[in-house]
């Protein structure tokens, strides 16, 4: 979270890496319409690397099972540039099993959203991680 002369910014920039369509468009709809973020869409880790050149996110969401670099792979490439090294990240993914999201925490998540989510509780979700992740 950002902090300007003691007070907390509103979250508004945020990364999206997911490789289905499908889900990009509802995550589009849920973010920016209802939102009212500005979101920069993503369909691979690869992608993501590439687009945080010229969009630092305030706020990341990765899928965790992408071909060629999944999420966690994709979180510890995005961790090494200085500029998102404590940039909240969330993982969205239907993986939820109890031991999965201790090793998605422990690789420095800040939460986890269920797949199959709700779009309309879906801003409400990632702002709530993004508050929960301040320092």
């Amino acid at each position: 979270m950002q902090k300007s002369e003691g007070y907390f910014l509103m979250l508004e920039r945020i990364l999206c890496v997911e490789d289905d369509p499908d889900i990009q468009a509802v995550v589009r709809l849920a973010l920016e319409t209802l939102g009212g973020f500005t979101l920069t869409l993503c369909s691979s880790g690869t992608e993501a690397l590439e687009a945080v050149e010229t969009f630092t996110p305030e706020m990341i969401l990765l899928d965790v099972m992408m071909p060629g670099m999944d999420g966690p792979n994709t979180l510890a490439a995005l961790r090494q540039k200085p500029a998102l090294a404590q940039v909240p990240v969330a993982f969205m993914t239907a993986r939820v099993q109890p031991e999965e999201v201790s090793r998605y925490l422990s690789l420095g998540a800040c939460g986890v959203i269920a797949k199959p989510f709700d779009p309309m509780a879906l801003p409400h979700q990632v702002k709530s991680l993004w508050h929960g992740a301040a320092p």
